[in-house]
């Protein structure tokens, strides 16, 4: 798990097709790997990646199919600039909100305009994801917690404050570009446990709770 608080900007140093899929090295510039091991997780924009090689100042790590084709990962190559967080431990502030590294999907910036010192981003998102984005919840882009501003069925806005722009690649970020998305987790597994064993069977009879406490005769 992360929080979203990135860590430190790095560099892709070297993308190598393996036999279909992907190892990539990433320049780690100064995000402190001095407790990580072999297996950690290490999140790039956003994805989550196990660190198969640790030397000083980069990491080496294993990209599949699946998330080359679910992520921005497909695009990066040798001087792409990246967002870096380790995984979270027991005493870490949570600055922002509970990551998993997992993308949901690829959205884009459709609008950037300034906002006093700050920046108001517009992104397109797939249709499937509106439902788990809410106005002033969470979402995470590129691996950095932020807060949804509006929201509707096929786009979000948010601000990017200075110190955002500065310390994340989003002050690089153009319209057109791509990015990823991650929705809040705590809205997919609400969904699921609000449904039974189809996906048109509720666990909850809302009419019948509705008439219970009188709201409905």
């Amino acid at each position: 798990m992360f929080t979203g608080i990135i860590e430190a900007l790095g560099e892709i140093k070297r993308v190598e097709q393996q036999q279909g899929d992907v190892r990539l090295t990433v320049a780690t510039a100064n995000l402190d790997l001095s407790d990580a091991q072999l297996g950690d997780s290490i999140a790039v924009n956003g994805v989550c990646l196990t660190a198969i090689e640790l030397t000083k100042g980069q990491f080496v790590a294993d990209v599949s199919n699946e998330t080359l084709s679910a992520t921005t990962m497909g695009n990066v190559k040798a001087g792409t600039v990246v967002n870096l967080e380790c995984a979270l431990q027991a005493q870490t502030r949570l600055g922002g909100h509970m990551v998993s590294g997992h993308v949901d999907g690829v959205g884009q910036v459709i609008e950037r305009k300034n906002d006093a010192r700050s920046i108001r981003f517009s992104f397109s998102m797939p249709k499937q994801l509106a439902r788990y984005v809410a106005q002033k919840g969470s979402i995470c882009i590129d691996g950095i917690s932020l807060t949804v501003n509006a929201v509707d069925d096929t786009s979000f806005s948010v601000n990017i404050v200075p110190h955002t722009l500065e310390m994340t690649t989003l002050g690089q970020r153009q319209v057109g570009d791509s990015v990823n998305l991650e929705v809040d987790v705590i809205a997919r597994y609400l969904e699921r446990l609000m449904m039974g064993q189809t996906d048109n069977q509720a666990a909850v009879d809302y009419k019948k709770l509705l008439e219970n406490s009188g709201f409905v005769k």
